[in-house]
């Protein structure tokens, strides 16, 4: 390697840059080799900073690859001074913060295979930007968008109590839900956290028109046809103890993405002599030497490593 080629052990990069309607996003950046093998996206879980997933991010640039990991408007390097005061929906983090953050990766990574990795909401943000169709291809984990109805059913009356009742009461009470304070991650804008207290209806888009907007937010039917556009192919993986990224759950979002092809893969981690994984696990590097090889199989080759619990082609 040249003397002026990035070094693929070095530290991420701070990175700041626009959304789609202005608002200052920041992140990590790394840059990779000379020659990356591709670029990947890195989208994050509710109220999870971007600065969790450095880990894997690092590791995907020992790979080969530029990468870029952000964070949604009023969460990490994100998060303006007053967060009670910022409009902002799970909509505008998809819509406006990840167009946004695709477009800042584009301009990095020019001819480059544009592929993402997507945590939790993360992949319903992914469907959500304009620029989706450049994406090849996604893995998602844990990705789901907060159903009641599909979490784990020994667990769903708690749930309910916790997110759509407790948090979105808090929210409105304080004008954030302090997430830090209760120990429930990061803090979320009142947007956020009420737009999730709200789904109490498998159409996510149902009750949108109550909700403080950044951008004023289109028609449920044209979210849906934006995220059916999508061609590319996607690799989901749930660890079967995730006690929201339920097969249901998954499925019901998986099936935004029609024209794509789809495989829903639950893991059993017990069963391959793995540690607990959970719904955060993956990114932790206790699984440097096992998932986090078999996740670039699929990233580089689009090759998947395990059998699925099912598969969707374009059109199903």
């Amino acid at each position: 390697m040249s003397s002026s080629a990035p070094d693929p052990a070095a530290s991420p990069l701070p990175i700041e840059f626009p959304a789609g309607d202005g608002y200052r996003l920041g992140g990590y950046y790394w840059p990779g080799p000379a020659r990356p093998r591709g670029a990947v996206l890195i989208n994050a879980a509710t109220g999870v900073a971007a600065r969790y997933y450095q880990r894997y991010g690092q590791w995907l640039q020992e790979q080969g690859f530029r990468v870029l990991a952000w964070d949604y408007r009023g969460i990490g390097q994100s998060r303006p001074e007053r967060l009670g005061r910022l409009r902002a929906t799970k909509q505008d983090w998809g819509a406006l913060d990840c167009e946004g953050a695709l477009q800042a990766l584009l301009q990095r990574a020019p001819g480059l295979p544009l592929l993402a990795v997507c945590h939790s909401i993360g992949g319903f943000a992914l469907g959500l930007a304009p620029s989706l169709e450049r994406v090849e291809r996604a893995l998602f984990v844990g990705c789901q968008y907060a159903y009641w109805k599909d979490y784990h059913p020994a667990r769903r009356l708690g749930y309910l109590a916790r997110w759509h009742l407790f948090m979105p009461a808090l929210a409105g009470l304080l004008g954030y839900f302090p997430g830090r304070r209760l120990g429930w991650l990061e803090d979320l804008p009142r947007g956020v956290a009420l737009e999730w207290g709200l789904r109490l209806h498998p159409s996510f888009h149902r009750y949108y028109r109550f909700l403080p907007h950044a951008r004023p937010p289109l028609p449920g039917p044209a979210l849906e046809e934006r995220m059916g556009r999508f061609q590319g192919r996607i690799l989901a993986l749930a660890d079967r103890q995730d006690e929201y990224a339920t097969p249901a759950a998954s499925r019901r979002l998986l099936d935004y993405f029609r024209q794509g092809e789809r495989h829903f893969v639950q893991l059993d981690p017990p069963a391959q002599g793995l540690p607990a994984l959970g719904h955060f696990g993956f990114f932790h590097d206790r699984f440097r030497d096992s998932l986090w090889p078999q996740s670039a199989r699929w990233l580089l080759h689009g090759e998947s490593p395990w059998p699925p619990l099912f598969s969707l082609g374009p059109g199903a």
